[in-house]
């Protein structure tokens, strides 16, 4: 089965620290706990993952992020990508229709997710119906310790 993993991409990122300039590939860009540990889970579980920017849309774990940005999607801002965006994004990134998409993350990326995909693949969101980002962070270091995908 085709699975899709979208991982969230974070506040933090590596330009924060002030020693660092220039483009970073995605799967570096982004330092925050919650977004490393999405990472390493889908890096241990799929063989296609992506992360998910307000700014950027679907990033490959591969793409250049150019430079340090603050945006979410929670925002009103005219720099948020758009729903037709990121459907071009995926017809491009993604050689293959996704039977699942699982989704790492709130509640937030639930309309933005499935409006880009469509309603063809199933979808599901492990983290979803958890308290706060803390209790997210602990199942998935779990998962992780246990090398148990969350269902």
């Amino acid at each position: 089965m085709n699975r899709l993993c979208i991982i969230p991409c974070g506040k933090r990122k590596i330009w924060d620290a002030g020693d660092y300039g220039g483009p970073a590939a995605a799967e570096t860009a982004y330092t925050g706990v919650f977004h490393k540990l999405c990472q390493t889970y889908a890096r241990m579980f799929f063989q296609n993952w992506t992360i998910l920017s307000a700014k950027h849309g679907y990033l490959l774990p591969e793409d250049l992020v150019p430079e340090s940005y603050d945006l979410s999607f929670s925002m009103k801002s005219a720099e948020i990508i758009t729903e037709a965006m990121l459907k071009e994004q995926i017809s491009k990134k993604f050689q293959y229709e996704f039977q699942e998409i699982i989704i790492l993350g709130g509640k937030k990326f639930k309309p933005i997710a499935e409006g880009s995909f469509g309603p063809n693949p199933r979808f599901r969101y492990p983290l979803e119906g958890e308290k706060g980002i803390g209790l997210m962070q602990r199942r998935l270091k779990k998962a992780i310790q246990e090398e148990k995908e969350i269902k």
